[in-house]
């Protein structure tokens, strides 16, 4: 085992989901940078272990997937008309695909995925505040998320 490039596997996990969990942090939601970081590393120490002992890279991350969409369901709540965490699971589940990219040594397509998690987080909010604010404050989508 060459611990070199799964240690810059995992650092650069852990740095690419401060990223989006800062946005989160920043935006005061539930789950925020601890949780992102802890959510992307993870994914991506799983993802070198499993490599490692040789597993079967689609069944390691299938299982990375199922494990996350258990963490994501318990963000989700309804209240009343209102959905609440959508935003939240969406971008662990997201934040652990940016693991298990950087896990699998694919730096590239991990930090695009970022940037554009980054760009719907920030970029998108104030047009879904827009249409929210004109259709009954965004009901049906989590911009109190």
């Amino acid at each position: 085992m060459d611990f070199g490039p799964n240690l810059v596997n995992l650092l650069v996990a852990a740095g690419l989901s401060a990223l989006i969990g800062f946005e989160r942090e920043y935006n005061n939601r539930d789950a925020g940078l601890r949780t992102h970081i802890m959510v992307g590393l993870g994914a991506a120490l799983f993802t070198i272990v499993g490599a490692e002992l040789g597993v079967d890279r689609t069944r390691m991350a299938a299982q990375v997937v199922s494990g996350i969409g258990f963490l994501g369901a318990g963000t989700i709540f309804r209240a009343g008309d209102n959905v609440k965490g959508l935003t939240t699971a969406a971008g662990m589940w997201t934040v652990a695909g940016i693991g298990v990219a950087a896990g699998f040594g694919m730096l590239l397509l991990a930090t695009t995925a970022t940037v554009v998690a980054l760009v719907v987080l920030f970029g998108l909010l104030p047009v879904v505040e827009r249409i929210g604010s004109k259709n009954n404050a965004g009901k049906g989508d989590d911009t109190n998320d």
